[in-house]
Order: C-alpha cells, then sequence, then structure tokens
C-alpha cells in the first residue's frame, strides 16, 4: 500500500545512497555537519530541570495588634475602621454620581430620554441591591424576622425587572 503512494519514503532513501556512494571528498563533513541541528535539539529536549518544593509559610496572625488591649480599645478601633470605611464608600458614591451626571449631560446633549434611562438605571440598581442583601441573608441564615433589620424581604416575583 505504501509503495504506490506518493508519499513513499523508499525512493528518497535510494536516491540519497546513490549521491552518498559517489567518491566526494565532502561528503562526510557535510553529513556530520548537517546531523548537527538534531543534536543540539535532542541535548536541549533532553535536559531535565527539577524544582524543588517550596517550604510551607509560617502563619502568623495579626501581630500589629496588641494581645493585651481591652475591650474599649477594640471597639474605638473598630469605630475608627467603621468611618474610614464609610467615608471611602461615600466617595466611590460621590464619583459614581459625578459620572452619572456626566453621562445624562452627555445623553441630553445628543438627544436621548435621559429620564427613562435614568429610571431604568435606578430599578436595576434597586433590584441588585435586593439580590445582594437577600444573597447575604440566606449566607448568614437570616430569615428577615426577629434579627433586627427592618428592610422587608422581597422576592424575585416583587423586584422590578430589570
Amino acid at each position: 500500500m505504501l509503495s504506490k503512494s506518493r508519499f513513499n519514503p523508499k525512493p528518497g532513501i535510494l536516491d540519497f545512497w546513490n549521491e552518498f556512494r559517489k567518491p566526494n571528498p565532502y561528503r562526510v563533513p557535510i553529513l556530520l555537519a548537517s546531523t548537527i541541528p538534531f543534536f543540539v535539539i535532542f541535548y536541549w529536549l533532553s535536559g531535565e530541570t527539577f524544582y524543588s518544593a517550596t517550604e510551607k509559610p509560617q502563619i502568623t496572625y495579626i501581630t500589629t495588634l496588641d494581645e493585651a488591649r481591652s475591650d474599649e480599645e477594640i471597639i474605638a478601633s473598630n469605630i475608627e475602621n467603621q468611618e474610614v470605611k464609610d467615608l471611602r464608600n461615600q466617595a466611590d458614591a460621590d464619583l459614581a454620581q459625578r459620572k452619572r451626571d456626566i453621562y445624562k449631560a452627555l445623553g441630553a446633549g445628543i438627544g436621548m430620554d435621559v429620564e427613562e434611562i435614568e429610571r431604568r438605571a435606578d430599578e436595576s440598581r434597586a433590584a441588585d441591591e435586593a439580590a445582594e442583601e437577600a444573597r447575604r441573608a440566606e449566607m448568614f441564615g437570616r430569615n428577615g424576622e426577629g434579627d433586627g433589620e427592618d428592610a422587608p424581604e422581597t422576592t424575585e416575583a416583587e423586584s422590578p425587572a430589570p
């Protein structure tokens, strides 16, 4: 089957052998020079690199806090951190509002119905917040009753479609 194929290597090998048998003073150096790339590639591929496993890091729990802190110091630290977090959240909200105002002005400038777009965006934002609150409530096992939260629980049927 292979002998009738045009990919038969036999004629090529016979042709090479006929040319190699001819008395040519450069045949052996050319043969050796032509095998150098193969030997270089095989040498390069045969090299094995072994990377040793790294040592497991030693876990150190929060070392910047004093272990002898009183409850009042912990509460004061938590209140301070919450104030910083609230300031960051307010700055993010202000930036988001500025972006909305810029896009609203741009949309009004090119003739879009910005009030309708803003209404849809507000509905979508409210639905996302409600879904996130429901996800948190489910994650922490709250059911919305008796846990001190005033926010009513919404279902998918009650939430507005975006």
